[in-house]
């Protein structure tokens, strides 16, 4: 005898209740790690004196107060300075967020290579998640679009950044970790987003920068509560006379002795395109 058994599928996901939104993720606390970019020079704070940059711009548009900011990044400071005096100290504090601003000044240094500032990164990344942070580095803008230099050396400039961002790019793929590139922020290379040297962001450019940073963020998971605004607070301007104080104290040491230590690497610049042509 042949029984006929009919079997009726019941639908139930229509019945299941839909899961609860996800809520933004408050941060308590943030470290901003690099170099000079990261100290806040270029945005000089109205008759207070010192710097305040990214960093403070960040911290004030998550939520987060005094004590639960820390900024050990300083002047000069490359990748390995990062890596080896500043990551430390950041893990230490176990943050919810790490902002990491450096290599640029590995990129105009003699000895640069790509593949240990990659190493240095990955390794930097890796105790701060180890740490239970989520880190966000950059990848740079061409600053030789910005800062006047002689032909061969702009060709050096922008073939060494080239270089780091592509080592900058393979760590974030490998690493998991979002990154802020700065060549796509609106307005990175007007004159406004810089200070007087062309070397650091100008109020206007951190302000950028910090925008650009919690963008990210609240992509993340972040709760974002006071979005960072780009009009400028009107902090010092520097004077015709500071102009001319920097160009003659800073900028041209500063282009003699990274022109003296560019040459070499700008002569097979200019060889290559020659034998090219």
């Amino acid at each position: 005898m042949v029984v006929n058994v009919t079997v009726m599928s019941v639908d139930v996901t229509s019945e299941l209740p839909e899961p609860a939104p996800r809520l933004p993720r408050s941060a308590r606390t943030l470290v901003v790690l690099g170099d000079s970019t990261a100290v806040g020079l270029g945005d000089p704070l109205p008759r207070r004196g010192g710097w305040r940059g990214v960093g403070p711009l960040v911290a004030a548009a998550l939520g987060v107060g005094g004590e639960g900011y820390l900024n050990p990044s300083f002047a000069g400071a490359r990748m390995r300075c990062v890596l080896t005096e500043q990551v430390p100290a950041a893990v230490a504090r176990r943050p919810d967020v790490a902002l990491v601003v450096a290599g640029m000044n590995d990129t105009l240094r003699p000895d640069f290579e790509a593949g240990r500032v990659a190493a240095e990164l990955t390794e930097v990344i890796r105790r701060l998640k180890d740490a239970g942070t989520t880190v966000v580095p950059v990848r740079f803008h061409d600053h030789s679009r910005v800062f006047r230099l002689p032909p061969s050396l702009k060709r050096a400039l922008s073939a060494r950044v080239a270089e780091l961002n592509a080592a900058i790019d393979e760590v974030v793929a490998r690493e998991g970790v979002p990154c802020l590139d700065l060549a796509r922020l609106p307005g990175a290379y007007d004159l406004a987003s810089w200070s007087v040297d062309r070397l650091h962001p100008s109020e206007l450019g951190h302000r950028m920068l910090a925008s650009g940073f919690t963008g990210l963020l609240a992509e993340a998971g972040f709760d974002v509560p006071a979005p960072v605004s780009l009009t400028c607070s009107g902090g010092v301007e520097p004077s015709a006379a500071g102009h001319v104080g920097w160009l003659v104290l800073k900028g041209i040491p500063w282009l003699w002795r990274r022109g003296r230590e560019f040459l070499p690497y700008a002569a097979v610049i200019m060889w290559n395109s020659f034998r090219a042509r």
